[in-house]
C-alpha cells in the first residue's frame, strides 16, 4: 500500500467572509492539487473542507496517510480525540457538526496520522496550499457554502 503524504491549508477574507482551501496530494513521484472556493464561510470551515477534500480524493481504501495541517483546531481536534467525543455529543454545541460528521466518514476509510506545521514558515508546500486557498477565495462567481451557519 502506498504512502500518501497530504498538504492542506484553509483561508477567509473575513472571517465570515469569502474563503477558499487548498490541498496537495503526493505519492511517490505522483502530485495532484485541489482548490475551491464558497463566498461566505469561515476559516476553520475551509481548513477542515481542505481535509474533507483530500481524503475524498483518495480512490484506495485502507491508505496510509499523514495530513500536514497548519490548523490547530483541525490537528488538536483529531491528535486530542476531541472530535470523537464531539460525535458521542452529537455535536451539541459545537461548530461545523456538517464537516465534522462529513470528515468521520471519511477518515474511517483510512490510517490517518495529523501533523500539525506552523504555517507561513516558509513549508513550499504549505505556501502553495495558502497560494491556492487564496486564490480559490477570489473568484468571481463563488457557491455558497451550504452549511454555513451565521451566528
Amino acid at each position: 500500500m502506498p504512502e500518501i503524504t497530504i498538504y492542506t491549508d484553509g483561508a477567509s477574507r473575513g472571517n465570515p467572509g469569502p474563503g477558499g482551501y487548498g490541498v496537495i496530494l503526493m505519492s511517490g513521484s505522483l502530485r495532484k492539487e485541489l482548490s475551491a472556493g464558497y463566498n461566505l464561510t469561515t476559516n476553520n470551515r475551509m481548513e477542515l473542507m481542505a481535509v474533507i477534500v483530500a481524503l475524498e480524493a483518495l480512490k484506495i481504501d485502507n491508505s496510509k496517510v499523514t495530513i500536514l495541517t497548519d490548523s490547530r483546531y483541525v490537528a488538536d481536534a483529531v491528535n486530542k480525540g476531541w472530535v470523537f467525543n464531539w460525535a458521542n455529543k452529537r455535536f451539541k454545541g459545537k461548530k461545523n457538526p456538517d464537516l465534522w460528521l462529513r470528515f468521520l466518514e471519511v477518515y474511517k476509510k483510512h490510517e490517518v496520522r495529523f501533523v500539525w506545521i506552523k504555517g507561513h514558515n516558509e513549508n513550499p508546500f504549505n505556501e502553495r496550499c495558502d497560494q491556492l486557498a487564496v486564490e480559490a477565495s477570489r473568484k468571481p462567481g463563488l457557491p455558497s457554502d451550504t452549511g454555513y451557519l451565521p451566528e
